[in-house]
């Protein structure tokens, strides 16, 4: 996904993060964070520098590097903080010219192929092994290409799940969020039946909203195989029966008038589509992981009260994808620059074993209400949390496959083609098949 999300900071202040940029709020900063070195791409001749994006983990990072290098004088971190859209500009600038920071910060799809390709980043196959064997394995595989690890995971898993009002649903009859599709649609007619105008909330004017609907219902139909073909450059995959099913699903949706009338003028990144749940206008919302801190900052006492509810997307009957599948953002991502020196790859690399996720890494990241990449992390859960970060975990953990977000993992001429085409599919401006034809013919 490519737009703003909210998460918690301390639990009770939000901030503004881009997730699959996962980042986004203050303008850009000097060095800050730990000491050494020098700005931009430059690092000590023993130690690293690091760039890292403002935002909901901005804290965590930095007293990362700054624990790091005070225990750590002969190889100090260096580090700069960027807004998103700030990081993704001068990023590939400096990569291109050789001038990259020695930790590259990424959502790994296919920047990280195109660094591989360029061999712009270092092979950490061996290298980083030990922390290999810490991480979720369905998170450590997006940080791999073609077999090899050219990134290791750097924060906080982001899968996407069905939010729900439990009151709102049980004043039409309904005791518990839609298991299958068929009674998704079920339970729309009832919502409308009993005056809900708006059964799911859907920030459609974000546009990558919508994109969780066609992830979800294409990979529930044909399993987590079809987008692997895609990804791999397949075209003839885009035309599967299984896509076409899914776009079709999403139009019946809205001919039942699933998302209301007004889902086209709705906003995520203002929190509007979660106001429709903790303000009862809505039942349902399929949205990331990072929601929830917008329930707790924007409405603490609708989620004291136990009315929040949360459930993974419905199956699809005779689908042949697997139920435990997640969508969303496995992590961001830490790759090792091939511009830097020996001395200095080999002073991150080591930081990467032995500074990242230990117990305050852990503990800040828990504060913050996120959910660590690490097997070991539930132990860390405690507190009003503790429920949803366990269930957000355990979907992290037991997922067959945690796909990265479509319009990461692909090309950035093809994510906009998506984008923009899924747009008027749930306008019902384009029929499935055009949506197919207008997607095929990007590259």
């Amino acid at each position: 996904m490519m737009r703003t999300r909210m998460a918690v900071v301390g639990a009770v202040t939000a901030t503004t993060l881009a997730l699959a940029a996962c980042g986004g709020g203050a303008q850009p900063s000097g060095p800050a964070g730990a000491t050494g070195g020098g700005g931009g791409g430059q690092a000590g001749a023993n130690g690293f520098s690091a760039w890292v994006l403002t935002g909901a983990t901005q804290t965590t990072m930095k007293n990362s590097l700054e624990q790091w290098t005070q225990a750590h004088a002969d190889a100090p971190a260096t580090a700069e903080y960027f807004a998103n859209d700030s990081y993704k500009e001068k990023i590939r600038t400096a990569v291109g010219s050789g001038n990259a920071p020695t930790l590259i910060w990424s959502w790994a799809g296919g920047t990280l192929k195109d660094y591989v390709k360029n061999k712009n980043v270092v092979d950490l196959t061996a290298s980083t092994k030990t922390l290999q064997d810490r991480i979720v394995p369905s998170v450590m595989e997006t940080g791999k290409v073609d077999g090899k690890v050219y990134a290791v995971p750097n924060n906080n898993a982001q899968p996407v799940l069905m939010y729900t009002n439990k009151e709102v649903l049980s004043k039409a009859g309904i005791n518990a969020a839609p298991k299958t599709y068929a009674e998704l649609l079920d339970q729309v007619q009832k919502l409308k039946s009993a005056g809900v105008d708006t059964p799911i909330a859907l920030a459609g004017q974000s546009l990558w909203p919508e994109l969780m609907w066609i992830e979800y219902l294409v990979d529930r139909q044909a399993g987590d195989q079809l987008f692997k073909k895609i990804a791999n450059g397949d075209p003839s995959a885009w035309d599967d029966p299984a896509m076409i099913d899914g776009l079709t699903k999403i139009q019946e949706l809205v001919k039942a008038g699933a998302f209301g009338d007004k889902y086209g003028s709705v906003t995520a990144d203002s929190g509007a589509d979660a106001a429709l749940i903790h303000t009862g206008r809505s039942a349902m919302m399929l949205q990331g992981a990072w929601v929830y801190g917008t329930f707790l900052t924007d409405a603490p006492d609708f989620v004291k009260a136990g009315k929040l509810g949360w459930a993974p997307f419905p199956t699809i009957d005779g689908g042949k994808g697997d139920p435990s599948n997640v969508y969303g953002n496995p992590s961001n991502f830490w790759s090792v620059s091939a511009s830097a020196t020996p001395a200095q790859q080999q002073a991150a690399i080591k930081y990467l074993n032995e500074g990242m996720f230990n117990d305050n890494y852990l503990n800040d990241l828990v504060a913050g209400g996120m959910v660590p990449v690490t097997s070991d992390a539930q132990s860390k859960f405690t507190g009003e949390q503790k429920e949803f970060l366990t269930y957000a975990f355990d979907m992290t953990k037991n997922a067959k496959n945690f796909q990265l977000s479509w319009d990461q993992a692909l090309s950035p001429a093809q994510s906009q083609a998506i984008l923009q085409n899924l747009g008027q599919i749930f306008l019902n401006q384009i029929t499935p098949q055009q949506f197919v034809s207008a997607v095929k013919a990007v590259k």
